[in-house]
């Protein structure tokens, strides 16, 4: 996967008229994890939102490219065939359809899928019936980010992003999903952009390079080291200016963003 990148350059969204990432670049490469984090309505959401295309997003400015493809020019479903996959803080319930039917579409047999389904749910202790249930229909959170990284152990993407694959997460559920998706970028060449407010998923899924977003920006990237020094001292010395706002502009509440925060 030589030259393989995804490269977020000077990406600039709205929601409503209200511009929230403020100029964001960032480029992961092949077995790279890159943490993201930040105090809420920082616009973590909205970034993962964007890059993966959710309605309702405006981008401004920028690029966000999958190996040269220009994905803000795709719709979602074709960001997906070109090898990016969005674990999402609240995973949708889906009536009526079994995670063997979103999955059925893999090129592998039906068999070679039911195979590789319980294998994978075996790696992070992920129930056999849910299997075959309606798609995160009745699970607990817990259970729901467990088959978030069962799909992405499944489908093998390029590059996922993980928005806040631990929210949910007892400890042992946190450290079996964790090791699995760091055995994905030793294993798959996965590219990962995590998205985090604690340091204890950081234990497990190891990062590169960590970086705080703050009022739609970065403010500040390190090693591993920052999210470290972020959980004894917090953010407060990560406050970021204000982003210039047109005149008369709301305040930068995303609607579509999850309900603790952007």
């Amino acid at each position: 996967m030589t030259g393989s990148a995804l490269i977020i350059s000077d990406l600039r969204a709205s929601v409503g008229g209200t511009e929230i990432v403020h100029g964001v670049d960032l480029e992961i490469r092949p077995g790279e994890v890159h943490a993201v984090m930040g105090p809420n309505g920082s616009g973590k959401s909205t970034l993962s939102h964007v890059i993966m295309g959710k309605p309702g997003y405006e981008v401004q400015s920028g690029s966000v490219t999958l190996d040269g493809v220009e994905l803000l020019d795709l719709p979602t479903w074709q960001r997906a065939r070109a090898g990016l996959f969005l674990a999402m803080q609240y995973p949708t319930e889906v009536p009526g359809v079994s995670l063997t039917d979103v999955l059925s579409n893999s090129e592998a047999s039906a068999d070679e899928l039911d195979e590789r389904l319980r294998a994978e749910a075996d790696r992070i202790g992920f129930d056999h019936q849910f299997l075959s249930r309606a798609l995160n229909v009745d699970l607990s959170g817990g259970e729901k980010k467990r088959n978030e990284t069962l799909q992405l152990a499944v489908m093998k993407p390029k590059f996922a992003v993980l928005d806040e694959l631990d929210s949910g997460l007892d400890v042992d559920a946190l450290r079996l999903v964790a090791r699995r998706v760091e055995a994905a970028t030793q294993e798959d060449d996965l590219g990962v952009l995590v998205i985090t407010h604690y340091s204890r998923l950081l234990n497990e899924l190891k990062p590169d390079r960590v970086h705080i977003l703050s009022r739609g920006r970065f403010v500040a990237s390190g090693g591993p080291e920052l999210a470290e020094e972020l959980e004894a001292s917090g953010y407060a010395g990560y406050a970021g200016e204000p982003a210039e706002q047109p005149p008369g502009a709301a305040t930068a509440i995303d609607p579509f963003a999850d309900p603790l925060g952007l």
